[in-house]
């Protein structure tokens, strides 16, 4: 049984579905209740499994234990957690005041560390799980205007890190999933804000991210979302404490 996070769109959309395309049960989350229902239901008709909805918001401890807590006892047990909340707003570090950082620890940083916090006691003591964050290639290659996510992405990777090793015991892998430029709307919605900023077409500035890929494309969530099943999944059952980056070879690090 899995547990997807901010699930009616996007990376964790793409995730939710393709663990339950594995024949697992999942559970979701989005904010807004018709959300969260109506993409339960979208992929509980495709897969052919339960799909839970719940409506609640990661930047917060009380949607975060809602989630989490109403999943476990739903299902009775959680094997697999997929750590997902939206990213920060892009920018350099002058738009940014005080509060604008405090929400983007909440939102990206607090929220993998309170989902952790709430399921862990779900899954141990089952024999073992796994833990997933959903992160950035910022994780290993900082991106250009982007300072917010530069900074908490790479605290998640150090979480899991950490984590990874203090659970191995348990038999409970950690790892990040760490996308490229994946076409989800929130990637439509940076690069149409860049657009506006520099007064180009969206188009050219997605050809021009297309360039800088050595695929030559962007990725598409489906290629994405398989990749979290997998580690997910038994066939991953010697990968921990990796942060792994699906992004067509954009990042030149080793």
């Amino acid at each position: 049984m899995a547990v997807v996070a901010a699930a009616s769109r996007g990376l964790g959309h793409a995730s939710a579905r393709a663990i339950a395309l594995r024949g697992a049960r999942v559970a979701i989350c989005a904010r807004r209740e018709g959300d969260a229902a109506e993409t339960a239901r979208a992929i509980s008709e495709e897969a052919g499994v339960e799909v839970w909805p719940c409506a609640a918001d990661m930047g917060s401890a009380e949607g975060v234990k809602k989630f989490v807590q109403g999943a476990g006892r739903h299902f009775g047990g959680i094997d697999v957690l997929v750590c997902n909340a939206g990213g920060p707003p892009g920018g350099g570090f002058d738009l940014f005041s005080d509060e604008d950082w405090r929400r983007a620890v909440d939102l990206t940083l607090m929220s993998a560390v309170r989902l952790v916090r709430e399921a862990l006691p779900f899954m141990k003591g089952r024999g073992g799980g796994r833990i997933l964050f959903i992160g950035s290639s910022s994780v290993r290659e900082p991106l250009d205007d982007m300072v917010l996510s530069n900074v908490m992405r790479p605290a998640v990777a150090g979480l899991s890190k950490s984590l990874s090793r203090e659970l191995a015991a348990q038999n409970i892998l950690v790892n990040v999933v760490a996308p490229g430029t994946i076409l989800t709307d929130r990637v439509m919605e940076t690069r149409t804000a860049r657009a506006q900023r520099e007064g180009v077409a969206v188009e050219e500035l997605l050809r021009q991210t297309a360039s800088g890929i050595p695929l030559k494309r962007l990725g598409e969530p489906g290629e994405f979302g398989r990749v979290v099943a997998f580690l997910a999944s038994p066939e991953a059952s010697y990968i921990s404490g990796v942060t792994l980056v699906v992004d067509g070879g954009r990042v030149r690090g080793l």
